[in-house]
């Protein structure tokens, strides 16, 4: 049976609002950096883009949860599918003089992982909730796959208040 659900990412640790290009490739530096979550199939579709330099962020998406001979399916508008792995984009990218984002890098947040019975808490609870930080080793924006320890995911009881 499917029953909805909601993936809330808790972030905080932010990079900053500069993020220095790779050494050695030429480019410039990367200023007024953002970071959003990425709908699925729509690169340019971005939900509530956050300054890097906030003291934390926080998005809330819509999902569905389906029991699987596997375990448990979450799909959504902003849950990712690739080769039945699924996944959440945090997309980082500049913003210019005139709103426009130009993303730079992802980090690809692994539901795979997310050990099973947790999961399923979450269907039956309503809510899964992701903590991160945004920063990684280097003092940049976090990018890659992100899994345990990386992220903490914990079934929660949805409610009203929950979504923030």
């Amino acid at each position: 049976m499917m029953v909805g659900m909601r993936i809330r990412i808790d972030a905080v640790d932010l990079p900053g609002r500069t993020c220095p290009a790779p050494a050695g490739s030429g480019a410039p530096t990367y200023d007024n950096i953002h970071v959003a979550v990425q709908r699925r199939d729509r690169p340019a579709e971005l939900l509530e883009p956050q300054p890097g330099d906030a003291a934390s962020a926080t998005w809330t998406l819509e999902c569905t949860a389906l029991a699987s001979p596997t375990g448990t399916d979450v799909k959504g508008p902003y849950v990712q599918d690739r080769l039945g792995r699924r996944f959440i984009y945090l997309s980082w990218g500049t913003v210019d003089e005139s709103g426009v984002f130009s993303m730079f890098r992802r980090a690809k947040l692994m539901l795979d992982v997310v050990p099973a019975e947790v999961l399923a808490a979450a269907a039956r609870e309503g809510l899964l909730v992701g903590r991160l930080g945004l920063t990684d080793a280097h003092g940049n924006p976090l990018c890659a796959r992100v899994e345990p320890p990386h992220i903490t995911w914990t079934a929660e009881t949805w409610t009203a208040e929950s979504a923030s």
